[in-house]
């Protein structure tokens, strides 16, 4: 079930005031454009913003979320009727050669040819470390290796856990305060609720104008990358290049890992 924080509509509504201008999205735009990718598979796609940088730019992108909150305004964006919306998460994808009915265009109006599956799929942020149980994400990966074509890659990041990224965000208990279009000043207060390595706890607290409060509790989990390395072999990538994040320095990892068109991996797993 997703947080509250990306699935309660008024939460939603105010994330993107919150989440700032998003520089870590040109990584993606950039790798996107190395790769020469023209279908783009965003997973954990929140409210839209790479999906919709995406499209803009030109590619066919398919966007998938479990918060139905966020999609909603995702596809209130300027530019989201070019981007293919689903509501759910890797493991329950259709065949993406041909979006479902009623989700979205299948890419550009004067595309010749029916596009082909993904031959690049991102997880920004921290959609990574969403998974806590080694099961859901060793499924995810098995969800994107199947979702891709064959030699496809799937780029994402996750914080190095010596780093230990959790006294910072403990330390930092000041509010917040943004005026949000339609919502009015609305104060944030984050407090880390429990560590407990690899799993971190963290709480989110949103006062509105109108005196409602409410909280959104989430929990991440740090993977150090041997751990990362395997759940990616295990799922069938090769993992080609580990980049360092640049608008973190020193401070996470970002995998570029490509489909091994030679292993054919059963619904369970290698």
């Amino acid at each position: 079930m997703p947080d509250a924080i990306f699935d309660h509509p008024r939460l939603a509504a105010i994330y993107d005031a919150f989440d700032g201008a998003r520089a870590d999205l040109d990584l993606y735009t950039g790798i996107a454009g190395e790769l020469g990718a023209g279908h783009v598979l965003d997973v954990g796609c929140g409210t839209g913003c790479l999906a919709v940088r995406l499209a803009g730019l030109g590619l066919r992108v398919t966007a998938v979320d479990p918060a139905a909150a966020s999609l909603d305004v995702a596809r209130a964006k300027p530019g989201a009727d070019r981007v293919t919306w689903i509501h759910g998460d890797a493991t329950t994808l259709p065949n993406l050669a041909t979006p479902p009915d009623g989700t979205g265009p299948p890419g550009p109006p004067d595309e010749a040819d029916p596009p082909g599956p993904p031959d690049l799929a991102t997880m920004t942020g921290n959609v990574a470390q969403v998974f806590l149980a080694d099961e859901d994400w060793a499924a995810t990966l098995r969800g994107v290796h199947g979702a891709l074509r064959d030699g496809g890659v799937l780029v994402f990041e996750t914080r190095r856990p010596h780093r230990r990224a959790w006294e910072a965000w403990a330390a930092d208990t000041g509010p917040v305060v943004r005026d949000v279009p339609g919502a009015g000043a609305v104060e944030q207060r984050r407090e880390v609720a429990r560590v407990a390595l690899p799993f971190v706890s963290f709480r989110y607290t949103y006062t509105f104008g109108d005196g409602t409060r409410l909280r959104s509790d989430s929990t991440l989990r740090f993977r150090d990358r041997p751990e990362v390395e395997r759940s990616l072999t295990a799922a069938g990538f090769a993992v080609e290049e580990v980049r360092d994040a640049p608008d973190r320095p020193g401070l996470e990892d970002v995998y570029l890992a490509r489909k091994d068109a030679a292993r054919k991996l059963s619904p369970a797993g290698p």
